[in-house]
């Protein structure tokens, strides 16, 4: 597919052509092409270039201005201040763009590849075993799948895995106390059967929820015996040695975890309308034959020591709080293996076995210094090098109302479920007000409610930094109004609406038309979605584009305001191209919220 050149490429190449001509001596300057709001573009390289050729910018600015060729592309361009450049793009470049973008035979909008694709391993959504997802889950989810997808669509390999805590000292706990009271997950409360007659599982613990509900309370019953009874913990510690040593009776037990938890998984996933495919969880015990090579591997090279009796990792830049070095304990004094020694373990596999060029860590930031530590250790045994690298997206915590960390009445961690159901339950609301108008069935009401209700707690997610925290607020998150999903959802809905009744009518360009202000507004703004898509694909910034989809609906509007799209006043030339502006901004919502992993819905 051959890529649109964008009207900033345009203007771009022909201004450094005319500075190159200006100053021979300078070929290939950059003239620092940006938006403007005096002008459609300001080129603020001059005064630079003017310094460092000792010429004066105002004059420079005005050579270049002699030089440039004016007429199909740009319009006008005119010194302005010290020695920039304002320059106005043609009604009709920008109609032509936009018309190459709509009639893209690959169905991309015009948005290039990257140069150089690779291949990305990224690592995101890493449920426990055995314990139920909560709010703190959410955000590793959510931004991962954002990335993944905006990543594939760009070209890039994507390989994903979600490394599932699936090993531990936890599962002899939880093997030990099973084993010992084996009519545990059998037993149900009042609150695991409502709803789920009929629901059978492994062992009869049901199916879903349910089984994740039942395992969450032979988790707390098995912790509250290990802290409270030393003979209990003392087995429970030689059934890990049992599951490690792979005693077929411990494994099966073990592997009845795991196989309940990830039905669990995947019914919390689907309802989040994302796609985990079990080949891709490869969990902590997936790199168990490879834990003795690595730390063998890091002793004889001598980037790990014994200290104490374990094996460790120093770093001058990091201490503690009595100023002494803390290490990264790859192998403890008990014989037993940390969280570095998996990961490092996941690094070796990621880059030798998968040929991965980047590693990606979508994970809480308050682990930033455990990674910090990983990665150094990965660079200096040779694992990680100047062509394959690792870098953690890191993210903040959702916080409530309050400013902070989000909980319940109670004080309890949120369950995802359940913020997901209210989620779902606010938006269904807000789309069965606006039902009536537009017809939707009882069926159309409920699918439209769980793509806009989740689609408001993901874009609430991605629309922020995901370095920052961000406050977890329903009522705002389901309004028609502000940077919401639901006004992006509103938007696409309401153009396809326009389309329907523009009954012969077919959007189509025509660049011989003069464009009202709102107009050029919309169609600049849609030229930039190629070049921010690679952008975003580049820096792994999903909230630019949730940013760049928020601005488009708000020029959309404009517009609407502005320009009647169906009038028989209009002539039909007018109404044509005022609905391929719509259309294309319909695709171009479409095709970035599907980026975003959020749907649009065509009626609303």
């Amino acid at each position: 597919m051959a890529s649109v050149t964008s009207l900033t490429a345009h203007v771009h190449q022909r201004l450094t052509a005319a500075l190159t001509a200006a100053l021979p001596e300078t070929a290939d300057a950059d003239p620092l092409l940006r938006r403007s709001d005096r002008a459609d573009f300001q080129a603020n390289g001059i005064l630079a270039l003017a310094k460092k050729a000792k010429a004066n910018p105002r004059d420079l600015a005005a050579q270049v201005v002699d030089r440039v060729v004016k007429g199909d592309l740009i319009g006008e361009i005119e010194v302005s201040g010290p020695g920039f450049l304002n320059v106005t793009v043609t009604d009709r470049a920008i109609t032509e763009t936009l018309a190459a973008r709509a009639t893209d035979p690959a169905e991309r909008l015009g948005v290039p590849l990257l140069d150089r694709p690779g291949t990305t391993v990224i690592d995101y959504a890493q449920p426990n075993v055995a314990k139920e997802m909560h709010v703190g889950h959410l955000r590793s989810a959510v931004i991962g799948d954002a990335v993944m997808r905006i990543l594939e669509f760009a070209g890039e390999t994507v390989v994903r895995r979600h490394h599932i805590g699936d090993w531990g000292t936890q599962f002899g706990m939880l093997i030990q106390y099973l084993d010992e009271h084996p009519h545990e997950l059998d037993r149900r409360t009042p609150e695991d059967t409502e709803g789920t007659e009929g629901a059978e599982g492994a062992g009869g613990t049901g199916t879903g929820e349910e089984a994740m509900s039942n395992l969450n309370r032979l988790y707390k019953a098995a912790r509250t015996h290990f802290d409270s009874d030393e003979e209990f913990k003392t087995r429970a510690r030689r059934r890990v040695v049992d599951l490690q040593a792979g005693d077929p009776a411990t494994l099966a037990t073990w592997q009845r975890f795991v196989d309940e938890s990830k039905v669990y998984f995947f019914s919390v996933f689907e309802k989040l309308d994302m796609e985990i495919r079990d080949a891709d969880i490869v969990g902590e015990s997936g790199y168990n034959d490879m834990l003795d090579e690595t730390c063998r591997l890091l002793e004889e090279s001598g980037v790990a020591q014994w200290s104490e009796g374990a094996l460790c990792v120093f770093f001058d830049d990091v201490k503690g709080p009595d100023g002494n070095p803390v290490p990264l304990i790859v192998k403890k004094s008990d014989g037993g293996y940390g969280y570095a020694a998996t990961d490092l373990s996941a690094i070796r596999n990621r880059v030798l076995d998968l040929k991965a060029d980047t590693l990606l860590y979508v994970v809480d930031a308050r682990q930033s210094l455990h990674f910090k530590m990983v990665f150094e250790t990965a660079r200096r045994a040779g694992w990680l090098d100047g062509e394959t690298t690792a870098r953690q997206l890191a993210f903040g915590t959702v916080l409530g109302k309050d400013g902070k960390p989000f909980k319940t009445r109670e004080g309890e961690t949120v369950r995802l479920v359940d913020l997901l159901d209210e989620a779902i339950d606010r938006a269904t609301a807000v789309v069965r007000e606006k039902a009536g108008k537009v017809g939707l069935s009882e069926e159309e009401i409920a699918e439209n409610g769980r793509f806009v209700g989740v689609g408001a707690v993901k874009y609430a997610d991605l629309s922020t930094s995901a370095v920052r925290d961000y406050k977890f607020d329903l009522d705002q998150m389901v309004s028609l109004n502000g940077d919401t999903s639901v006004y992006l959802q509103y938007a696409y809905a309401r153009v396809q609406s326009i389309l329907r009744k523009a009954g012969d009518a077919r959007p189509q360009a025509h660049p011989e038309l003069a464009l009202a202000p709102a107009e050029r507004a919309l169609g600049l703004h849609l030229d930039q979605f190629g070049e921010l898509v690679l952008d975003v694909a580049t820096g792994y910034e999903p909230h630019k584009l949730a940013a760049y989809l928020y601005q488009l609906a708000s020029h959309l509007t404009t517009f609407y305001d502005q320009c009647q799209v169906l009038s028989d006043a209009n002539p039909k030339e007018v109404v044509e191209n005022r609905l391929f502006l719509v259309d294309l901004t319909a695709r171009t919502l479409h095709q970035g919220m599907a980026l975003l992993g959020i749907r649009t819905p065509d009626r609303l």
